[in-house]
């Protein structure tokens, strides 16, 4: 910008021009800086996205009733079965789909012992969905 000028009779007044050559020169730069970083910018990740379906999936697990009675009896959905018939049907049931719920009911004076083992052998099966079935207390 030029504040003064050899002419006298404008000699008061400023030159009220702006340059624009430096903004220009300016988003020239800009303009190649962003057009050199935006293909490094584009890094995709191949990915395998499941493929969508409009039709519901009301599968529900089945549920076994596992019980366990005070003398360490142990019941299949109400039938008496011993350690190993039970963990050939944990077994059997692991192999599944969609894998049953294990329902464990046990007596409240049962030994520890007893459900820890039908757990494990659940467990050892592949099945893991197991909960407790417990009685709400009288007041």
């Amino acid at each position: 910008m030029a504040f003064g000028s050899f002419d006298s009779k404008n000699a008061s007044a400023p030159m009220a021009e702006i340059n624009m050559v430096p903004l220009i020169d300016v988003m020239l730069v800009l303009l190649v800086i962003f057009i050199v970083t935006a293909p490094l910018m584009t890094n995709a990740v191949k990915i395998d996205l499941p493929k969508v379906t409009s039709q519901p999936n009301d599968l529900k697990p089945e549920k076994i009733e596992f019980a366990i009675d005070k003398a360490g009896t142990m019941f299949w959905n109400g039938e008496i079965v011993d350690r190993a018939t039970a963990q050939q049907r944990f077994a059997s049931e692991g192999h599944r789909l969609p894998q049953p719920e294990i329902h464990i009911r046990a007596d409240q004076d049962v030994a520890y012992k007893f459900v820890a083992e039908a757990m494990a052998d659940a467990s050892k099966a592949g099945l893991s969905k197991i909960g407790f079935v417990s009685q709400p207390e009288d007041n």
